[in-house]
């Protein structure tokens, strides 16, 4: 590897002033909006480092003793002797890996009520970050790869010495000049700005399974995001929200809906065909049926979260008293009147059956 003072045309004794004159020098001469050739860039990036070192006295001094390497133990060693772990300093030693767990990633999905009974296959698009496919995530330009530090000499780490109560202790830092990953990438994948990831949208198909209700949600093991340097992916997560429908409700695994039925029909009772969520449905509406009657048809509801087991279908009848009759209508209900003796209105016993709790949703809809 080339010698920063040689790369900057300057001695090895000389004064930062000198160094950034030198630098300021090259950087006129060499930079991209300047010199776009490939080689005049090449030197650029190699100044740049070079400068980057030299203009910092810690960086420039550690580079001067070698790298890093030798020198005697601080107290922070003898420490980590004694007593074990990282010294003052804190911190791993040796230097970090570039190639991390990806985040997790969360979606939110609306499905309708349809697709809970049972369950669907969905496909989801989800914009993430994926393994680069240039570099296939060594964050280098193809054909090169990183090379060690020259200022912490690939340890991740240099030594600081700070005055304490104990007098001078040797503390360990990050390097400055490698950001503690012990090597430089002095090519970087164009594609990933050596990331080794790039972000894309991509689809996945999911299973959503039946019985979920809004909030419930879903774990994909490794479908989040691939980490930093082609590191692991983190999870996906799911939450589902369940969108409104204009006849039918839920409680639990009970689907709950209401039918309108005619005065006539709930005095003398009639068949009915009703279209339900998963197809048709017969009920029978008994004669003297009752608003506030429910009628229930087993196992026709929502099949359970991990279970083959179904709901009921609880179908609330509301009877339709009409508003405007004809004449004749009116002199027929009046002679039915006459015939039965009926009890004025009045007050009744307060009863609280499942109606009564679920009036509300039953009724909001008007």
């Amino acid at each position: 590897m080339a010698d920063h003072y040689e790369t900057l045309g300057v001695s090895r004794e000389a004064t930062p002033e000198e160094i950034k004159k030198a630098y300021r020098r090259l950087a006129r001469e060499l930079h991209p909006d300047v010199n776009p050739s490939e080689e005049a860039s090449e030197r650029f990036k190699s100044v740049t480092h070079a400068y980057d070192v030299l203009s910092d006295p810690e960086q420039r001094q550690r580079y001067d003793m070698g790298g890093g390497q030798g020198g005697a133990a601080g107290f922070g060693d003898i420490f980590e002797t004694f007593f074990g772990g990282g010294g003052f300093g804190g911190g791993q030693r040796g230097p970090r890996s570039r190639t991390e767990r990806g985040d997790d990633a969360m979606i939110r999905v609306d499905v309708s009520l349809e697709d809970v009974i049972f369950g669907v296959q969905r496909d989801i698009t989800v914009n993430t970050a994926v393994l680069c496919g240039v570099c296939q995530g060594s964050c280098c330009q193809p054909g090169t790869h990183p090379v060690t530090c020259d200022v912490c000499g690939g340890q991740g780490q240099v030594q600081r010495q700070v005055r304490s109560l104990f007098g001078n202790v040797v503390t360990m830092h990050p390097c400055g000049s490698c950001h503690g990953y012990g090597t430089v990438i002095e090519h970087p994948c164009v594609e990933c700005a050596g990331k080794g990831r790039v972000r894309e949208r991509r689809t996945i198909p999911v299973d959503i399974p039946s019985g979920i209700d809004t909030g419930t949600r879903l774990q994909m093991r490794g479908g989040g995001e691939v980490g930093p340097g082609g590191g692991p992916n983190g999870d996906l997560f799911i939450e589902f929200r369940v969108m409104h429908h204009d006849v039918f409700s839920r409680d639990g695994n009970d689907l709950l809906c209401t039918m309108q039925v005619s005065m006539t029909d709930a005095v003398l009772g009639a068949a009915a065909k009703l279209q339900a969520l998963d197809g048709e449905v017969e009920v029978e509406v008994t004669a003297g049926t009752q608003s506030g009657d429910v009628l229930t048809v087993r196992g026709r509801g929502i099949q359970g979260l991990r279970s083959t087991t179904r709901g009921d279908l609880k179908i609330a009848v509301q009877v339709n008293t009409p508003t405007k009759l004809s004449k004749r209508e009116q002199d027929l209900v009046r002679q039915l009147a006459s015939l039965r003796s009926d009890e004025p209105p009045h007050l009744g016993e307060f009863q609280q059956g499942f109606f009564g709790k679920l009036r509300d949703r039953f009724f909001r809809q008007g």
